[in-house]
Formats: C-alpha cells, sequence, structure tokens
C-alpha cells in the first residue's frame, strides 16, 4: 500500500521580504466624501434613486427573493478525483522520463505536495525521506573525512538531471564543511562504504531559489547514491602553502 506523506510549502518564497504594511492617508477620505458630495448637487435625482432602490428592496422581500452577495472568504471545497487526475499524470511524466522503479510520485497542487512512496522508504525528522538498497559494511563518515561517491540526480518528474556515471567520475566531498545542501550531506553521512541508497530532499532541505541562483522554484529533489569509499584528512602546511590532503 503506498504511502502518502504530505509537505506543505511556503506560499512566499524566502528570497523575497515581506512587505511593509503603511498607515492609510487622510488625502484618500478626503476624496471618499468629495466623491460623494457629487451625487448630492441634485437633491430630486437622488431622492428618485433612493424610492427606486427602496422600491426593488421592498419587491425582492415580499417575494421571498434576496440579492446574493458574493463571498470572498468561501473556500473552495477540494475534489477526491483531483488527487487521482495529478498523480496519473506524474506517473506519466515519470514514464516519459523513464524513471527508476520504485520511483516516488508527486502530487503538486499550487504550494501543497504530497510525496507517493512504498512502505520501504522512512522519513527522518528533518523531512529527508529514505530507502536504502544496500546497506554496505564498515563505519559511516565522520566530519571532516572524505567520502567518494556515485549519484544521479532527478527531479520530480523523473527526468535526470546530473549523473557521476555519465561523467565518467565519482564526486568527492569532505562531510561537514556545508559543501552540499543540508539534505544530501544528512542522507550520506550515515551511509557505510558500498551501501546504496536513494534520498528524497525535501525544499527547505535543498538548495536556495531565486533569481540569482540556479533553481527559480521549490522542489522535490531525488538522488540515488552509491558510496564508494571514506577517506581521512588532514592539513597540510609548506611555508606559506596549506592545503587539505585526503587518503
Amino acid at each position: 500500500m503506498p504511502m502518502i506523506l504530505s509537505t506543505a510549502l511556503l506560499s512566499v518564497p524566502s528570497f523575497i521580504s515581506e512587505s511593509r504594511v503603511g498607515n492609510f492617508s487622510t488625502r484618500r477620505k478626503k476624496n471618499a466624501i468629495f466623491c460623494s458630495s457629487h451625487s448630492l448637487n441634485d437633491n430630486g435625482v437622488h431622492r428618485k434613486e433612493n424610492s427606486r432602490r427602496s422600491f426593488l428592496l421592498f419587491v425582492l422581500v415580499s417575494s421571498g427573493l434576496s440579492p446574493t452577495l458574493a463571498s470572498s472568504g468561501k473556500t473552495k471545497s477540494k475534489n477526491p478525483y483531483d488527487d487521482k487526475r495529478l498523480l496519473e499524470q506524474n506517473k506519466r511524466r515519470q514514464k516519459e522520463n523513464n524513471a527508476p522503479e520504485d520511483f516516488p510520485n508527486f502530487i503538486r497542487e499550487g504550494f501543497e505536495v504530497k510525496v507517493v512512496t512504498s512502505e520501504d522508504y522512512k522519513k527522518t525528522d528533518s523531512g529527508l525521506i529514505y530507502r536504502d538498497y544496500e546497506v554496505g559494511k564498515g563505519d559511516c563518515p565522520k566530519a571532516g573525512q572524505q567520502v567518494t561517491f556515485h549519484y544521479i540526480g532527478y527531479n520530480e518528474s523523473g527526468r535526470r538531471i546530473d549523473s557521476t556515471y555519465i561523467q565518467g567520475a565519482p564526486a568527492r566531498i569532505r562531510v561537514g564543511t556545508n559543501a552540499v545542501v543540508p539534505g544530501f550531506e544528512e542522507g550520506i553521512r550515515d551511509m557505510k562504504p558500498g551501501g546504496k541508497r536513494r534520498i528524497i530532499i525535501p525544499p527547505e532541505l535543498g538548495p536556495p531559489v531565486g533569481p540569482s541562483t540556479f533553481f527559480s522554484s521549490k522542489q522535490f529533489e531525488v538522488f540515488d547514491i552509491e558510496l564508494l569509499g571514506i577517506q581521512n584528512c588532514q592539513r597540510r602546511t609548506i611555508a606559506f602553502y596549506s592545503d587539505v590532503v585526503c587518503s
């Protein structure tokens, strides 16, 4: 039975500052009074108009009818078929993009997203979702150590956006140095060499978005990771030159 994990996204992007609310000016009130005074110039016309309105209201009430006012406070009822339609749409796009087997589905409606996965996936307190295909052996990486790994990155539609397998060389980062987004580091730091894992990174653990970044909107990201090895690192200083060597 699929597992649905709901995640509410912020309706305002983080790169947009909150708008300030200013005080209304008294000039606007004066303009409103001035506009009203125009209709009082002809008292006869004004009385006739009031008489007509009173008569119309009397007819509506006596006949059991009442004018209907638009209500801006009404909330749109959610159609139960919308989720099914959006889910099928996401599955169709993933099939077109040749998404891998057991790939998570995303039901997106505006800023509301539901992640649909199998029961093999787990969710951490931070919101990261993952599944281990192979656990691996040995110790997990510690802060300051270097990890070597392969990965394939996907978007919500199952389209591949990056792959070290295609690049022909694994990636390397030092744990605890903020070299990657929080969700990726959380997903890899408790893996063991030889382990294979799929992680689903929510927007709040992903990269920043905005005009000055590569990412234009808040999206879930999916990564298949294979941890190849862990190396110890130490700082080396020669005269005025200093670097970090990992082996």
